[in-house]
């Protein structure tokens, strides 16, 4: 038995006990009901003036065009809807917030309606957070009095345009930089903003991300943190005799190393010997020696040295070196080191070679692998080019490029009516993207032979759903002349619902974090590699119905003036 749901602090049991955890409140305190347009209240006025309010209303959310130049968008931010609805209140505040901005002509019993709302009669259906989509298909699709639902129109948007595009950012990185590295978002500093920052480090772990450096998303989202070093505190020492306790306790806690600075001389002494070093480095930087010491002593056992502070090959990597050897002989592993600018390909390589170099000459093993971090203004263009070039990084840090999504900044997602008392509407434009797809919908995703999704199809709510193996048409909403059919093997019902107001439905639990990244990852793999490369990549199928089609045209042809000339 799962606890019951709270709806606006009202515990609810249904007749069939699909019972639910309550829901908390938004992540941020910043999304209230008055986190919307002031023409949503202007329009609620209206329609309750006129008597419209609680007419049933249902809206799409949906987008228009892919991001980035790609192919393909993650969808993200509903559980961030769902808080917001499950809590849905005006304050008293609140109201008289609104009543201060409205005219003095509207009525007092509108701001009592106002203070009675809540979102017990909307329903919410949506695609799994998580999920690829693509454009024209609803996202979510919100059904309700029409007055309730146009207040969610602007957070319910705001919430979900940012979180796709920075999920689908991310998720665009992890599959340049391909599987098997690790990717750390270091975008703080440059983010839009705390929220932008705290909402991007998030949805950057959603899209593929393996750890961020920003704490209160760690603390707030589980999210694995990571982060060393700065160039400050390299160049905030003078010299070793700063450094006055420097004694080192040995892992297993057996032995003690009585003066830590003299054992790295010593090693420093050895590799400045090693026959194949010859010319590499001759003085190395003392201060940044110190400063090196100072962190090992302080993290002997999570050692890693941001080596570009005065030269990476000459003095950053052997002074590195001689600390992780001394750490060796005390019994700890050194992690790694960080570039953070320079040629990273060829440091890298360089670097991985003296790694190499040093395990051969003193038989230490595995220090060839030891971890190399790259960051300095990475984005998709320079992982690909470190790619093409061949590089020895096994993480990236990357910041401004992924979580300020530089290369686009915004998606487009728009909230449009597609029906109203059980009457299909249509929104007409001369731009054809524009043109909205009427009648309360469902969406299907057909796989095919090879297991890769083919094509998505939407169909009016009352059709019979698509079939395994039974071969249905697709045709392109607007273009009469593409169709094809399709048999598919496998079907996907991709509308889930995820508020059932007060209908008698299951609703699904909100996943976590951790699930919704592995279903993101899932969808990905599952997706045609031609729809996701970076040149070029193939236009994945958006379709509806014919049933859908014939219905859409008919009412385009109804709804639109005719022109007379003369």
């Amino acid at each position: 038995m799962k606890p019951t749901a709270r709806i606006n602090g009202v515990v609810k049991d249904d007749h069939h006990h699909h019972q639910h955890k309550a829901i908390n409140g938004p992540t941020n305190p910043m999304v209230t009901p008055l986190l919307t347009d002031l023409y949503q209240f202007t329009m609620a006025y209206a329609y309750w003036k006129a008597g419209k309010h609680n007419d049933r209303a249902v809206f799409d959310l949906y987008f228009r065009r892919n991001p980035f130049g790609g192919e393909y968008t993650v969808f993200a931010g509903l559980e961030e809807c769902i808080r917001f609805i499950a809590n849905f209140r005006l304050s008293q505040d609140e109201i008289d917030f609104v009543r201060e901005c409205l005219s003095p002509t509207c009525e007092d019993g509108f701001f009592d309606y106002l203070g009675g709302i809540n979102c017990s009669d909307v329903e919410v259906y949506a695609i799994a957070e998580g999920s690829v989509v693509f454009p024209k298909v609803p996202l979510m699709r919100i059904e309700g009095p029409v007055a309730v639902v146009q207040l969610l129109e602007t957070p319910f948007v705001n919430l979900i345009n940012f979180a796709s595009l920075v999920t689908t950012n991310a998720a665009r990185h992890r599959f340049v930089a391909g599987k098997n590295k690790l990717l750390l978002e270091f975008g703080l500093r440059r983010a839009q903003g705390p929220d932008g920052g705290v909402g991007a480090s998030r949805y950057c772990y959603m899209g593929g991300f393996d750890a961020t450096s920003n704490c209160a998303a760690g603390k707030l989202f589980g999210i694995p943190l990571r982060g060393t070093h700065s160039h400050a505190f390299v160049s905030s020492f003078t010299g070793p005799d700063e450094i006055t306790e420097r004694s080192l306790k040995s892992q297993d806690g057996s032995r003690v190393c009585k003066d830590f600075v003299d054992l790295t001389q010593v090693w420093l002494e050895k590799l400045k010997r090693l026959s194949s070093s010859a010319g590499v480095f001759g003085e190395t930087n003392q201060s940044e020696l110190a400063a090196f010491v100072s962190y090992a002593l302080a993290f002997p056992d999570n050692f890693l040295a941001l080596v570009d502070t005065y030269d990476v090959m000459r003095s950053g990597i052997p002074n590195f070196c001689a600390v992780a050897l001394a750490l060796n002989d005390m019994g700890y592993k050194a992690k790694g080191i960080r570039l953070d600018s320079g040629d990273l390909a060829y440091l890298s390589c360089e670097a991985r070679k003296f790694f190499h170099t040093i395990e051969k000459e003193f038989h230490i093993t595995g220090f060839g692998k030891i971890n190399v971090t790259a960051s300095n203004d990475l984005n998709e263009e320079t992982l690909d080019a470190l790619n093409k070039q061949g590089h020895e990084v096994d993480s990236f840090g990357i910041g401004t490029n992924l979580v300020t999504c530089f290369a686009q900044p915004a998606l487009g997602c728009v909230f449009k009516l597609v029906e109203i008392n059980n009457q299909p509407r249509i929104k007409l434009s001369e731009d054809i993207s524009k043109v909205s797809i009427p009648c309360k919908k469902r969406s299907f995703r057909l796989y095919g032979k090879e297991g890769y999704a083919l094509v998505d199809i939407m169909s009016g709510e009352n059709e019979p759903p698509p079939k395994e193996g039974q071969r249905i048409l697709c045709r392109h909403p607007f273009n009469e002349s593409k169709r094809a059919y399709v048999v598919p093997q496998h079907v996907e019902d991709l509308m889930k619902c995820y508020w059932p107001g007060s209908a008698d439905k299951a609703r699904e639990e909100l996943p976590t974090l951790e699930q919704i990244r592995n279903h993101c990852m899932k969808q990905l793999d599952q997706m045609r590699t031609d729809h996701m490369r970076i040149l070029n990549p193939t236009p994945y199928k958006v379709s509806v119905s014919a049933k859908l089609y014939e219905f859409i045209h008919f009412l385009w042809l109804n709804e639109a003036p005719v022109g007379e000339l003369q």
